[in-house]
């Protein structure tokens, strides 16, 4: 793996901390296993505020387009690629070539894929081709099954596609994607901690880097999700979002659609530990994984 690289002789890959948003509408929200969305606030307040904080990528999900069957955060993404200059990943509804095309000229960096790709494989190969390996990243939702398999899902966990996520990693390789995000569906929004048997099965199988996603609970959790999972960058909700909410003071109190109860109400999930970016950067520095300074930008 591209990052796979023993800790101790200092020249391990930086591990990336990337901020994920879901989004819904105009709205930034969370919710637990890909469900139960709750309305945070405005998208681009956060986006902000986790860019002048030191994240070094974003991740833009739209988390109806499977609905729609369209990417519908192009204003959205313009709006922030205006006020931001670290890459940008966006996924959601994105289908053809035309739709990678149509967000990446609204301001974003990178594509994630993936119910497009489970449908038609030789996509990957395709929007690669087209676009570069870079610019292509490939999205696995996983669920654990009794028989301890992995297998992917789509629709934010909702069908089952039958492909176990080892094979199904391999194969987005050998097709041309740059990197995968692997989802934890049965952690994800839970704070019950990275599901480290799952990220090391994909970073130990694929050489491309492995984005680990889903459940992330304290600060040794993430630091297993590295040295234990291989992981070479680490994706976080929850953790970051319920400890910015009562900074940001641009969000709009009026939301346009959502349920707004849960933002208004203060509370957060006892189980979660909000932190910050660099509180997350210093204790990984602290403990010889190497992050971006701070201070970079």
């Amino acid at each position: 793996m591209d990052c796979d690289i023993i800790l101790i002789k200092g020249s391990m890959h930086n591990i990336r901390i990337i901020p994920r948003l879901d989004i819904k509408g105009p709205n930034l929200v969370k919710g637990i296993h890909l469900e139960g969305l709750r309305v945070l606030g405005k998208p681009e307040d956060f986006a902000r505020y986790y860019y002048e904080n030191g994240a070094d990528e974003l991740i833009y999900q739209d988390v109806v387009a499977s609905l729609y069957e369209r990417n519908s955060l192009h204003d959205i993404i313009s709006r922030t690629a205006k006020e931001i200059v670290i890459p940008f990943t966006v996924g959601g509804g994105l289908r053809t070539i035309e739709d990678i095309r149509s967000v990446l000229r609204a301001g974003a960096d990178k594509v994630s894929l993936n119910t497009a790709t489970i449908k038609k494989s030789s996509f990957i190969k395709e929007a690669a081709k087209k676009f570069g390996s870079s610019t292509i990243v490939v999205a696995i939702e996983a669920i654990k099954q009794p028989d301890g398999r992995y297998l992917a899902f789509i629709d934010n966990g909702r069908e089952e596609t039958g492909l176990e996520v080892v094979e199904w990693a391999q194969r987005i390789e050998e097709l041309g994607a740059g990197e995968v995000i692997i989802t934890s569906v049965d952690r994800e929004g839970t704070g019950e901690g990275f599901d480290i048997e799952l990220i090391k099965k994909i970073a130990n199988t694929v050489h491309i880097p492995v984005i680990a996603h889903g459940g992330a609970s304290s600060l040794e959790n993430m630091k297993d999700a590295v040295i234990e999972g291989n992981a070479c960058a680490l994706a976080i909700a929850s953790i970051f979002h319920y400890g910015a909410i009562n900074k940001i003071t641009e969000t709009a109190r009026n939301m346009e659609e959502g349920n707004n109860a849960f933002k208004d109400s203060g509370k957060i999930f006892k189980i979660i530990k909000p932190s910050d970016i660099g509180t997350v950067k210093r204790f990984l520095q602290e403990n010889n994984i190497p992050c971006r300074p701070i201070n970079s930008k």
